[in-house]
């Protein structure tokens, strides 16, 4: 009895040894997010922001956005320490940064981890993000610190591809081949924060990571808390039980948060630009008629009225603004009621119409669905909204259940991606390669695949123009507006650097983040 006893203690010792490598003296940073759960925090099938936010504090990329900006310029050394190109930009090799350890007792980062990643990446079975990596031809380890990718063309931003951001995370090859399916739940990176427990409904809490290549993290623990309604988690804030609280995208919220004592507002970069995908190959949307009297029908002026000034801007185009290729010459229709209402009595539905639609639970995405489904009201147009918890949302609109999506995304600031993942044919759901083409429309891929390879930026914008003209013109989807994010946060709490932008779409929380 005493050896099994002595025996189980020793277990249970092993068991804890890699946590507690992992954990820190230090505060305990408390965020609340608008969210029933999280979803998938395999850092390559993290689509929602409540994903993106934590998968952001786990993993690292070769190399990463500078913590607070989101301007591609500014992209510096994380797991690489130096890399080069060919003169051609065919061929790329990154020389790696030695000791790096993942999380867990899984051992040293090394090339082979960062070719299973990106070959990962690039896998449709095995990625949300595998179009973005179909120009890749090879990525081979030419030794344990060396990685090299070679390209069949040329991308518009290599680097865009492999920084921390969707595809570019790496992952454990180690973890991943040994936890499987339950990674999605139990994700090993090499950032300065590791997954401690997930408790379904309630939260996930990560616990600093002691061994971080950058320095020992100065916050020793963050519980990131599940709270989808936004009264109880502003109550939350209020009475203290949170240092950190996603916000609204909402002016009065904005004004009335800021009101609150020792409380700091961020609003920060990227716009996530919300556009209606109306799919194009099912009806109502099949006919041309009825998705031009439902781009007449949206009032984007109302819906910034709506948001605020401070927090969004209108939406011109089915690219974000400021997007290297953006253009707002693509023949936008504008808000004009009295021409919807009779492109829809031309279709046949002079009498309305309506159409089934899932949306999801989320606060801020389900109000504005509401604002956009009074106005589809006022020309005959009625939305049968079928409201899900996110994730569901996520999984269903991916399986081509809702003739319309809404959505809301930021993406690489290039044309480019937007492009590919929301109008290439290739992105359609239910493809080998699918991404986010709700619309299923196919009209600018061959613009698109040519800016794409082209060396030459002047042709390249060209091109881009084009594709937003063709999309604009045959009303593939609708742009709303760009809403900016929103988070408020104690005064004690210091990131470290200024926030002024975050791919993630949450503060980044790194080894220089304080909580006093």
């Amino acid at each position: 009895m005493k050896t099994k006893l002595l025996a189980g203690l020793a277990a249970m010792i092993l068991g804890a040894a890699p946590l507690a490598a992992h954990a820190q003296q230090g505060p305990t940073l408390r965020v609340g997010m608008a969210a029933q759960d999280v979803g998938r925090l395999d850092p390559h099938f993290a689509v929602s922001t409540i994903d993106r936010v934590a998968v952001a504090w786990m993993f690292n990329g070769l190399v990463r956005f500078r913590p607070g900006s989101i301007n591609p310029a500014e992209i510096e050394p994380d797991l690489a320490e130096r890399w080069e190109s060919s003169e051609d930009g065919k061929v790329w090799t990154f020389h790696l940064r030695r000791g790096v350890q993942f999380h867990g007792g899984f051992g040293e980062m090394t090339a082979d981890d960062v070719v299973f990643s990106l070959q990962k990446a690039g896998n449709a079975g095995s990625s949300a993000f595998s179009a973005d990596y179909r120009a890749f031809q090879s990525v081979e380890a030419v030794d344990p610190y060396t990685v090299r990718i070679t390209l069949r063309e040329n991308v518009p931003s290599l680097l865009g591809l492999v920084t921390n951001y969707s595809g570019g995370y790496i992952v454990s090859r180690r973890a991943v081949e040994q936890r499987g399916a339950d990674f999605a739940r139990n994700p090993v990176g090499t950032g300065p924060f590791a997954m401690e427990r997930i408790t379904p409904n309630t939260s996930a809490e990560l616990v600093a990571n002691a061994q971080y290549f950058r320095g020992a993290p100065q916050i020793g623990r963050i519980s990131y808390r599940f709270i989808p309604s936004d009264a109880s988690r502003d109550l939350a804030y209020q009475n203290r039980e949170l240092d950190l609280n996603y916000g609204r995208a909402d002016q009065t919220w904005v004004n009335r948060t800021r009101q609150v004592p020792n409380t700091t507002v961020d609003v920060f970069e990227p716009g996530e630009l919300t556009i209606l995908s109306l799919d194009v190959s099912k009806p109502p949307f099949d006919d041309i008629r009825v998705r031009r009297a439902f781009a007449h029908a949206i009032n984007r002026q109302e819906m910034v009225r709506w948001r605020g000034p401070d927090v969004s801007r209108e939406g011109q185009s089915v690219v974000p603004r400021g997007y290297l290729g953006f253009t707002a010459d693509n023949g936008l229709l504008p808000f004009d009621q009295a021409r919807a209402r009779a492109l829809m009595a031309e279709a046949g539905h002079a009498n309305g119409l309506s159409v089934r639609v899932i949306h999801t639970q989320l606060p801020e995405m389900l109000n504005g669905m509401q604002v956009i489904q009074q106005q589809l009201r006022r020309v005959g147009i009625n939305l049968d909204l079928q409201v899900v918890e996110h994730a569901t949302f996520h999984q269903q609109i991916r399986q081509n259940l809702s003739p319309l999506v809404y959505y809301a995304a930021a993406r690489f600031p290039v044309a480019d991606i937007f492009l590919s993942q929301f109008f290439h044919s290739r992105s359609i759901p239910g493809t080998p390669t699918a991404v986010t083409n709700f619309s299923h429309c196919n009209v600018a891929d061959s613009q698109i695949d040519a800016a794409r390879v082209s060396t030459n930026r002047e042709e390249q914008l060209r091109l881009w123009a084009q594709a937003q003209r063709l999309l604009v013109e045959n009303v593939c989807a609708v742009p709303v507006m760009e809403t900016l994010l929103v988070f408020a946060r104690r005064n004690n709490l210091s990131y470290g650097y200024e926030l002024r932008g975050s791919m993630s779409l949450g503060p980044l929380i790194t080894e220089q983040t304080r909580l006093n």
